[in-house]
């Protein structure tokens, strides 16, 4: 066996699931809604990605929601249908270095103006971010997604 047949080998080994999670986490991917009506324009352009440990891509989210205002944390846990922990944090809080302005203004641009950010986990080591605003005029929560690894 080669050295890079072995080293390819032990990465493989290394990146198994070990079964030490619970089971909302138990596959390798996350499992949550996020789009169930058309997508904005402004959204399909953004083409940034998430820096964590995995590096994800912004993805469209574009949910039907008819009541007058934003979801809370609650709510938003049943619309995206996970049952794990769902927490809210600020635009300051998720962006402090500016490096996702245009994910902000994108999202700004396909609401209401006004952006939310909501944090779903997946087990302790992952998470997706929601950075979302209301488009009361079409009944839908519209913003974009991405998937986080932090250990």
């Amino acid at each position: 066996m080669s050295s890079d047949d072995a080293y390819n080998s032990f990465l493989d080994q290394a990146n198994q699931d070990t079964g030490a999670h619970d089971d909302s986490a138990k596959s390798g991917s996350a499992t949550t809604k996020a789009v169930d009506t058309d997508v904005p324009a402004p959204l399909q352009q953004v083409d940034l990605y998430y820096t964590s440990e995995a590096d994800e891509p912004f993805e469209p989210v574009s949910l039907t929601w008819r009541e007058k205002d934003m979801p809370s944390e609650n709510e938003f846990k049943d619309l995206v249908g996970h049952g794990s922990d769902v927490s809210t944090m600020s635009p300051r809080e998720f962006d402090p270095h500016g490096q996702y302005q245009a994910v902000l203004e994108a999202v700004e641009r396909s609401g209401d103006g006004k952006v939310r950010i909501f944090r779903v986990e997946h087990g302790s080591t992952r998470a997706e971010y929601y950075v979302v605003g209301h488009d009361q005029e079409r009944q839908r929560i519209v913003g974009l997604k991405a998937k986080a690894v932090e250990s």
